[in-house]
């Protein structure tokens, strides 16, 4: 019916939609008065009558008391004049019939008990209770049939539609004129649409009737034509813009269905595949993906089937004409095209030069530049996968560490690139020297390592000997001179056992440098209970809280008294001393970790953070530094021979103002001649400014007197070897007066050390030494407490 209606002209829709209004209305209006008629005229009638038995059953009461049923009939008689009634009677209290209206048809019923007043079709009953004094005498019956009446409503309902009926088909009449005026411009328009969409000719238009509403729809309907001819050529602009577009596109792009059936692509795939489209179309994309990528591409579609509403993206090869072969980065996700279907669209760029070049940045970032070896970050993954080989397979692997010996000659002599070729060379000699499965990595500088898999520890020491024998018979040849030079192995075991690969690298460090100290060019094999690496380990340690120190302040500062013997008193003279706090608060001495740090290059370091406390917390305490006579700061050898140390203590009392002849630096006699001519200048450029200087430990290292001419120091400190057992060994007394009296003949002043007892203290005083110090004149304390230390032992006036 709707498809029917659809395809009618607009003049007989319009008359169709008149007919329909008018028949709806009538037929609404006609259903509307026979329900308002009816019901109202049941409800009057319910109403009167339900009146009338009240009224009755009013007056009855005392007919029904005094049993007058001539009284009860005179109540009755009013209903004769009510013809829609037919029978009406009067109960006593025993649902009796006490009186009935003299009509015949139909009879009361013989009892009302549980009966209700109710409305059947056109007949109305009526029961009423007569009550007098809240109490119930009998009951009022009435029967009416309202037939005739309800006919008499229905024929004037019949008039009234009739009525409605012949003004609305006037009315429809009259109105045809009309509906042709309104339907005829539609037409029009209507008949220019249809010829423009046969022909596409969008320059046609509707004629204007008059300048009225249809005139403006018309109007209208030719602006939107306009409209849309320009709306289509800017279609038409889009079409072949976006074909441009997406043919000149510099990526590939692809239309695939689930199955990875090609539906359509750009130019710019074709021509990068080096087909031609319609060659391409109707094929497999799986056609031109290289075989060792298949599965990596249907596992990618796979996840754009099953997660449609994510753009998907993978890196793989792909196969072009004549043998060539691209990366691509592939990115794809389903869409819906305007049949709701789904198809897969892939989009792939060309990324082999960025491919090539992330493989040669990652090979940089994997291999040393100089050899080609594999570089220490790389080593140290493949020594945690060996690690985790060894627990998960039970593999045994060794873990060897290379240290070249000699390696600084040849640069020193010849220069960086002789190093940098030997470097080179000796990465070819070790490379073409092991199995195909071991690895072999430069961990910096002149440092290899090597791991060996499926290789015991007597195994891993026989190849590291022959590694050894290979670079010692290796010769050197640069320029005109060749050189020899050897190795030093340290060989660590990795089993199921092993800890980390951190600990696994510090215990083969520590075997190798077991070997430089037994004398180089020679092989150590890390094992548990070998002592000398249990000591390298403890300072390999210390190298780690050292640096934490350094970085989180946790050293602090202590002082130990120097007391004049004889009559000196020039006021309080200290030495400060290092002290290192741990995680618990303990105080540490230096005995502990100081050795690590001369190893390991943090002396200096040491030094300088010793000099800027002790500097700033002097030049905190005023009033103190007023009263203080000198103090001593220990420098290291690595200091001495650090030629930026002496511009930073020069930058340190600049800073914090610092009296210079109120600071005097110690040295160690070992370390003094080990870099004499540094040292004597070193002390020479400092004492210009005011410092002073004392020889630390002398006699320990003694070989002859004649290098003190060369050193310009203020103060000898007699080694604590000789002074502790002076009172006992005549050799000792021999050495500390031999070295207090040369000390004297080049005006140097003396202090002794390790004074522990009164009678130490005064023999020395006898012997005519300056200065004392030891426990038994105080022991260190916190340097904020040096200036309530009092000396414990003191020359008798």
């Amino acid at each position: 019916m709707i498809k029917l209606f659809r395809r009618l002209p607009v003049y007989s829709k319009l008359l169709l939609i008149f007919l329909f209004t008018a028949f709806t209305s009538l037929l609404l209006a006609g259903l509307s008065l026979v329900t308002l008629e009816v019901g109202e005229f049941q409800k009057n009638s319910r109403e009167d009558l339900q009146f009338l038995a009240s009224l009755i059953g009013n007056r009855s009461t005392a007919a029904l008391m005094f049993e007058d049923k001539g009284l009860a009939e005179e109540n009755l008689a009013v209903l004769n004049a009510q013809s829609e009634v037919k029978a009406a009677c009067l109960y006593d209290l025993q649902e009796n019939i006490f009186v009935q209206l003299p009509k015949n048809s139909p009879a009361c019923p013989h009892s009302v008990k549980n009966q209700h007043t109710r409305q059947e079709n056109t007949h109305l009953y009526i029961i009423e209770p007569v009550i007098f004094d809240q109490e119930r005498l009998g009951t009022v019956y009435i029967h009416a049939d309202f037939t005739a009446a309800y006919l008499q409503k229905l024929e004037f309902i019949g008039f009234l539609l009739l009525v409605l009926g012949a003004v609305s088909l006037l009315t429809f009449f009259i109105s045809i004129p009309l509906l042709k005026r309104i339907a005829q411009p539609i037409k029009k328009i209507v008949d220019t649409l249809r010829r423009i969409t046969d022909t596409d000719d969008y320059s046609l238009r509707a004629a204007k009737p008059k300048d009225n509403d249809l005139g403006i729809l018309v109007d209208a309907f030719n602006k939107l034509i306009a409209k849309v001819n320009e709306q289509n050529q800017a279609l038409v602009y889009a079409r072949d813009r976006y074909l441009a577009l997406y043919n000149n596109n510099p990526i590939m792009v692809f239309n695939l269905t689930k199955n990875g059936k090609i539906l359509s692509v750009n130019l710019t795939g074709a021509k990068q595949l080096g087909l031609a489209v319609n060659e391409i179309q109707g094929g497999l994309i799986y056609t031109f993906i290289h075989p060792d990528d298949l599965a990596l591409m249907k596992t990618f579609i796979a996840r754009c089937l099953s997660n449609p509403a994510l753009v998907h993206k993978q890196e793989l090869r792909t196969k072009c004409s004549r043998g060539r072969v691209i990366w691509v980065r592939a990115n794809a996700r389903l869409v819906e095209n305007d049949h709701q279907q789904r198809n897969l669209l892939l989009v792939c760029e060309d990324v082999t030069e960025a491919r090539i070049l992330s493989e040669k940045i990652a090979y940089q970032a994997s291999h040393d530049a100089l050899t080609g070896l594999a570089n220490r970050s790389e080593f140290d993954r493949t020594i945690q996968n060996a690690v985790a080989s060894a627990r998960s397979h039970n593999t045994e692997y060794a873990l060897c560490y290379l240290d070249l010996d000699q390696f600084k000659v040849v640069n020193d002599t010849c220069g960086h690139m002789a190093g940098d070729e030997l470097l080179r060379q000796l990465g070819d000699l070790l490379k073409n020297n092991l199995r195909h499965h071991d690895f072999v990595a430069r961990l910096g500088g002149d440092e290899f390592g090597i791991l060996m898999k499926n290789c015991s520890l007597s195994q891993a020491f026989i190849a590291c000997e022959h590694l050894r024998d290979l670079i010692r018979d290796f010769h050197f040849a640069w320029e005109s001179r060749s050189f020899t030079i050897g190795v030093s192995i340290g060989i660590s075991a990795i089993t199921t056992a092993s800890g980390s690969a951190v600990n696994l690298l510090k215990e083969a460090d520590a075997a190798c440098y077991a070997a430089k100290d037994k004398g180089r060019n020679r092989v150590h094999v890390f094992r548990p209970d070998d002592e000398e690496l249990a000591i390298r380990q403890g300072e390999m340690q210390w190298v780690e809280k050292i640096q934490q120190g350094l970085e989180h302040n946790r050293f602090c500062l202590y002082g130990q008294l120097i007391s004049p013997l004889g009559a000196l008193n020039d006021g309080l003279h200290f030495e400060t001393l290092l002290r290192y706090r741990d995680e618990k608060g303990h105080i540490i001495t230096p005995g502990a970790f100081l050795p690590a740090a001369e190893r390991y290059n943090l002396a200096a370091e040491l030094d300088r953070w010793t000099i800027n406390h002790v500097f700033e917390w002097l030049s905190q305490q005023p009033e103190f530094l007023k009263n203080l006579a000198l103090c001593s700061i220990n420098l290291s050898g690595l200091s001495l021979s650090d030629e930026s140390m002496q511009a930073y203590i020069s930058r340190q009392f600049s800073l914090w103002q610092i009296p210079s002849h109120k600071i005097c630096f110690e040295i160690t006699e070992t370390a003094a001649i080990a870099n004499l001519s540094y040292a004597a200048r070193f002390i020479s450029e400092l004492r210009e400014q005011g410092c002073l200087f004392s020889l630390d430990d002398f006699g320990s290292g003694l070989s002859s007197f004649a290098y003190l001419k060369n050193l310009p120091v203020d103060f000898i400190k007699i080694d604590g070897l000789f002074v502790k057992d002076i009172l006992d060994d005549k050799v000792d007394l021999a050495m500390v007066k031999s070295i207090n009296d040369v000390g004297h003949v080049m005006n140097k002043k003396t202090i002794a050390e390790f004074v522990e007892n009164e009678q130490i203290f005064n023999f020395l005083n006898v012997l005519g030494v300056d200065y004392a110090q030891g426990y038994g004149i105080g022991k260190p304390v916190p340097l904020d407490k040096i200036h309530l230390t009092k000396p414990l032992l003191a020359v008798s006036p």
